[in-house]
């Protein structure tokens, strides 16, 4: 799989892994966890939720502004590391006697997380300064990486629920899994590459290629389209930690293993399936020319977003708006398939579209700006879910796959702006 990638996308793969490990073993309980310990109602939760969620995809703007012309990527993602670290031993402190714990370690983690995450996508970017061709390989394959990590969290959230009896154990274990990320990132920085446009813009390796105002202005305002659209695509994604899950413990059948927390781990399941299913058809189709562009790409994955909470229309309508725990668990399976589907064609790839497009001198600001339009998406997702119950589930549903089908036709109307500097 690495095979022809540089080294630093080894490092980069298996610091992320861990990294993802811990958010997601957050992700898988947290909706929960305020609902079985400090018993709030669904449009707290959804505050809470969202704020955080917000929090975690904003900062990037502050993370890559760092990365780009203060501390550099590596120092900046080293101090998100341990600001995460100690968010989590916060998050395992508290309880319904202990709520400012909470507050403080679910803002710690938005903020370790927002810092480090963003730096990293620059440092993917920078390893195939030189080799375009294979930068969304390169992004897919740590995509996996993030999905590993992923797919492993809520299987280890349903064990320590099971075994222990507690949410908290989840939280001592997602600090853990930041101190190994931790140190894979410290012992294997020698083979990162970085790239500051005003130390380095006068070296003839890193030298990039000068333009001109009108196409800075057009690459910016190019990149802000793509960001309004893929916000949308947040909205949907991030129902997978509230109304999905929600849905899972009011309306699904209980299947002894099979816990609310742990119907997220199909999601990056599906992801490590897939990956290498698509990679293998977008080389070919590269082989005979016919590979669609990266914004083809994304309206694809708009349309098959749109798709997935289509699923949940008719899985409410058949049983599910009733909240007797008597629904099949494959309505919720197979919706994460679809969203699998959704998420591979819009994620790495708008990364990778960020990294192509962004002038180098605000190539962190703006990879900053896709995470920021992320935190639009996922806030959104958040106050969405304050509502969850205050309509019937199919009628939830509707809303959200008709935000995904009008994104899909604005991605339409825009694809010629998209494309233009696609490569």
């Amino acid at each position: 799989m690495f095979k022809n990638h540089p080294k630093g996308l080894t490092v980069l793969f298996f610091t992320e892994i861990w990294e993802r490990f811990g958010f997601y073993i957050l992700m898988a309980i947290l909706v929960l966890y305020m609902e079985k310990e400090f018993r709030w109602s669904d449009s707290t939760k959804g505050n809470f939720y969202g704020w955080f969620l917000g929090a975690v995809y904003f900062i990037p703007l502050l993370g890559g502004w760092l990365g780009d012309k203060v501390l550099g990527q590596i120092n900046t993602a080293k101090i998100g590391s341990l600001v995460m670290s100690a968010g989590y031993i916060f998050l395992a402190s508290s309880s319904k006697n202990n709520i400012p714990n909470f507050i403080i370690g679910l803002a710690l983690v938005a903020f370790g997380t927002g810092i480090f995450k963003v730096n990293m996508s620059v440092m993917i970017g920078n390893l195939y300064h030189n080799d375009v061709k294979r930068k969304d390989a390169g992004f897919n394959i740590y995509y996996m990486g993030v999905n590993i990590g992923a797919a492993v969290a809520p299987l280890a959230a349903t064990f320590f629920s099971n075994y222990f009896g507690s949410y908290r154990i989840s939280f001592w274990a997602a600090a853990v899994g930041m101190i190994i990320s931790f140190a894979i990132f410290s012992f294997g920085k020698k083979h990162i590459v970085t790239f500051n446009y005003y130390k380095d813009k006068g070296t003839a390796e890193n030298k990039p290629s000068e333009m001109g105002m009108e196409e800075f202005i057009q690459r910016i305002v190019t990149l802000i389209v793509l960001f309004i659209i893929v916000s949308f695509f947040w909205i949907g994604f991030y129902q997978n930690g509230f109304a999905l899950t929600l849905f899972a413990e009011r309306s699904t059948t209980v299947l002894g293993w099979l816990r609310p927390e742990t119907y997220q781990f199909f999601n990056p399941f599906f992801i490590l399936i897939l990956t290498p299913l698509l990679l293998s058809l977008f080389s070919r189709l590269n082989l005979k020319g016919k590979e669609p562009q990266t914004p083809v790409k994304i309206l694809i994955g708009m349309i098959v977003m749109c798709a997935a909470m289509a699923i949940m229309i008719p899985a409410s309508l058949m049983g599910g708006n009733k909240n007797a725990n008597d629904m099949n668990p494959m309505w919720l399976i197979s919706t994460y398939f679809v969203v699998t589907l959704a998420e591979i064609m819009i994620s790495p790839m708008g990364q990778s579209f960020v990294s192509k497009v962004a002038p180098p001198k605000i190539q962190g600001l703006m990879m900053g700006g896709w995470f920021a339009a992320t935190a639009l998406g996922s806030y959104g997702s958040g106050f969405m879910g304050k509502y969850y119950s205050d309509f019937q589930h199919h009628q939830y549903f509707i809303v959200l796959a008709g935000l995904l089908a009008f994104s899909a036709i604005l991605a339409l109307i825009c694809m010629r702006k998209l494309k233009r500097f696609s490569v």
